[in-house]
């Protein structure tokens, strides 16, 4: 099995190292990532600017290739262009800190599966609830690679994409899978406004989220904070079926 590797914490991030030392158990491995922090850079593509792809080591040895762009671009790049064959799977991850509702549409983590799933490729997205990059990664990467191997033998739908959350336990501690749907949790943002040294106004991003189904451990959000790994099928299709009669009753 072939499995490319991809992230949007960059090439260097702990997560994507841990992520690939699993994987390695049950396939070849291929890394291409981005050679910068992407967070919240959602779906984003390069198109006005060069990508370059760089080799990049870890310890001395060959890891992969770090990308000047986003998540989406390194995957797209990857199955064009670098490679000589067509990965089997593509897993993306593991994000520090969790993708859990609403939170699937700013992720880039979620975006370059979503991006190979689009190419036709099975893909999943794995994130540990954990922003601590000092986090034990072993466990959530173990969850990775038994994960991606089902992956492989299931009947998912072509249009869909495996979004996987891990919360931040031993595996001793951690309750089981739970197959859920996203939660209806949101963000209530708001921004500071901060003076740089020159006195001149910036604006720094803060925010509360909130989370109504925390204890509904049938949602992904609820699951992991419940000690549930999360498996969540979602798909590209933002089309709201509910409401089509209606508005072709309104326009028609």
């Amino acid at each position: 099995m072939n499995i490319l590797i991809t992230n949007d914490d960059g090439i260097d991030s702990p997560g994507i190292a841990a992520l690939a030392h699993a994987l390695k158990r049950i396939g070849n491995v291929i890394v291409i990532a981005p050679d910068r922090q992407q967070s919240a850079v959602g779906h984003a593509l390069t198109v006005s600017a060069p990508l370059r792809a760089v080799p990049f080591h870890r310890d001395g040895d060959m890891f992969g290739y770090a990308v000047n762009g986003t998540p989406a671009d390194c995957v797209k790049l990857g199955v064009s262009t670098l490679l000589d064959y067509t990965p089997d799977i593509v897993v993306s991850g593991i994000n520090h800190g969790s993708n859990t509702s609403v939170n699937v549409m700013y992720s880039g983590t979620v975006s370059a599966a979503t991006e190979a799933m689009m190419i036709g490729i099975p893909s999943m997205a794995v994130s540990l609830t954990s922003f601590d990059l000092a986090s034990d990664m072993s466990v959530a990467a173990d969850y990775a690679a038994l994960i991606a191997e089902k992956l492989l033998h299931m009947n998912v739908p072509k249009d869909t994409v495996l979004n996987v959350n891990i919360p931040t336990l031993s595996a001793d501690e951690i309750k089981g899978i739970k197959i859920t749907r996203l939660s209806n949790s949101y963000w209530n943002d708001s921004y500071d406004t901060r003076k740089d040294p020159m006195g001149r106004d910036y604006y720094w991003i803060v925010g509360t989220f909130i989370a109504p189904e925390a204890d509904d451990i049938e949602t992904d959000d609820g699951a992991v904070r419940n000690g549930y790994v999360s498996i969540t099928p979602i798909h590209y299709d933002l089309t709201n079926r509910k409401y089509l009669q209606e508005m072709k009753d309104l326009f028609g």
